[in-house]
């Protein structure tokens, strides 16, 4: 009996037991494994089987029998159906609670540690409203109007959207309005089947600081005929938008940016202020989404380090000095590296605005500048993006054996990947691991792990 309900289309009675690190709920029907989105431990429901494997399946809820205590009405009237959250239907005490177990769990499987000393994860100020930078797809509906919104859960079919309750609330009359402005210019709208087309995202930025928001949109070709005059419009209109740009991206590709941004009116970046420094932020570069709870994690890793002024300290994947700046003012000197030669020419200007000058840049992939630095660090940075670090990086770390590495990553997996190579042979020893709330309503985590070189060493 049980293997023929094992099957496509079968409808099945499961209890959702756990989250997985992509967001769905997981629960187990017969030793095999069924992941369900929009679910949360304590559910009872009726699923419908898809994509089944031998020893596992995704369900699709059919009919919610018994809903678990951690379940609340979404913020979002399309949370079930937008991609740009996982977890609106959870409420956030238990959301902190998942994260926290996931920073536990790849540590303990991907990692093979035990007994790690992990702090509870930060909470973020506010677990709506919290986002600084939004990129809209731009799509157009069965009707002819134009839309800007995220893509259906595991598709590319748009959901419309006229506001989002993550995004910073001054997006949303952007959100509304500027698609009716791009519909009454006729501007093409990007096909991505068969790449015609012009306009492809949107996106906007703000400084949660000072309220300056920058318009950016992703278009194939410079092309645009009347963007010089709407793009002044646009400024007349929002008293906070400072600037408006282009970036054009001609690729067959999901990458959202393409390689140049073209400022049409206003200034090419807006002004933030972080961790008590000035910074400058163009609408292309890495920039954290969360800044409040970014300056938070700042403070844990000032408190941990209790730099004392002598030291030297490398920034690697440095971007735009968001930490390195801060940082600065602790050491006697700080490398910040870079692959991304506009990221350092911003972060050039961020240093000189705020009369830091004991801090140089280097241009390049981590991995070879890091072979090459003529000197041993005291303490190395490490905020690599989501794939973690190269090889050769962590080899070149476990050659120069720096007294101390701080590690950020918004991807457990990858994290403790890298760690379980840098602790190897009992070389570093992690002294703790902070979790931070980055991405509230997703169930992405943010964490920071410190390591100290091993006595023997």
């Amino acid at each position: 009996m049980t293997n023929k309900m094992w099957q496509q289309d079968e409808i099945i009675e499961l209890e959702i037991t756990d989250l997985s690190d992509t967001g769905d709920g997981v629960g187990r029907f017969e030793q095999r494994v069924v992941f369900v989105s929009d679910t949360v431990p304590g559910d009872r429901l009726l699923v419908k089987l898809f994509n089944v494997k031998p020893k596992y399946a995704y369900g699709q809820i059919q009919e919610l029998l018994q809903a678990s205590p951690q379940r609340v009405r979404p913020s979002c009237i399309v949370a079930d159906k937008c991609g740009g959250c996982q977890w609106q239907h959870i409420k956030y005490d238990y959301q902190l609670i998942a994260k926290q177990n996931q920073v536990t769990q790849a540590l303990e499987r991907i990692g093979g540690f035990v007994d790690i000393p992990i702090n509870p994860v930060l909470v973020a100020a506010a677990s709506l409203n919290y986002r600084n930078k939004v990129t809209y797809p731009i799509g157009v509906s069965a009707t002819g109007h134009v839309q800007a919104g995220y893509y259906h859960k595991g598709t590319h079919k748009l959901i419309n959207l006229n506001q989002c309750p993550v995004q910073d609330t001054q997006f949303n009359p952007l959100l509304a309005e500027v698609k009716l402005d791009i519909e009454k210019q006729g501007w093409p709208i990007y096909n991505e089947i068969h790449h015609k087309g012009l306009i492809r995202h949107l996106g906007l930025r703000i400084g949660r600081r000072t309220g300056e928001i920058l318009l950016t949109l992703v278009v194939k070709d410079w092309k645009l005929p009347g963007i010089e005059t709407q793009a002044q419009q646009w400024l007349q209109r929002y008293p906070q938008l400072v600037g408006v740009s282009l970036n054009r991206n001609s690729d067959r590709t999901n990458a959202i940016f393409g390689l140049e941004t073209r400022c049409l009116a206003g200034v090419p970046y807006l002004r933030e202020k972080f961790a008590g420094l000035d910074f400058q932020i163009r609408p292309d570069t890495f920039f954290q989404v969360y800044t409040e709870t970014a300056e938070a994690l700042l403070e844990v890793i000032q408190s941990e380090l209790n730099l004392q002024g002598h030291e030297v300290l490398v920034d690697a994947y440095c971007g735009i000095g968001t930490l390195t700046l801060p940082l600065a003012k602790q050491v006697k000197h700080i490398i910040g590296l870079e692959l991304q030669s506009t990221a350092v020419e911003q972060a050039i200007v961020n240093a000189q605005n705020n009369g830091i000058n004991n801090v140089t840049f280097q241009v390049g992939a981590v991995e070879k500048i890091l072979q090459k630095l003529e000197i041993i660090p005291d303490v190395v940075l490490l905020d690599p993006p989501r794939k973690g670090c190269e090889p050769n990086v962590i080899k070149t770390l476990r050659n120069l054996k720096p007294s101390r590495i701080v590690y950020v990553s918004c991807k457990v997996a990858t994290l403790a990947r890298d760690l379980k190579l840098l602790c190897e042979d009992g070389m570093y020893k992690i002294t703790r691991v902070q979790p931070a709330d980055f991405f509230p309503q997703t169930a992405h985590v943010e964490a920071a792990a410190f390591l100290v070189l091993s006595e023997n060493n």
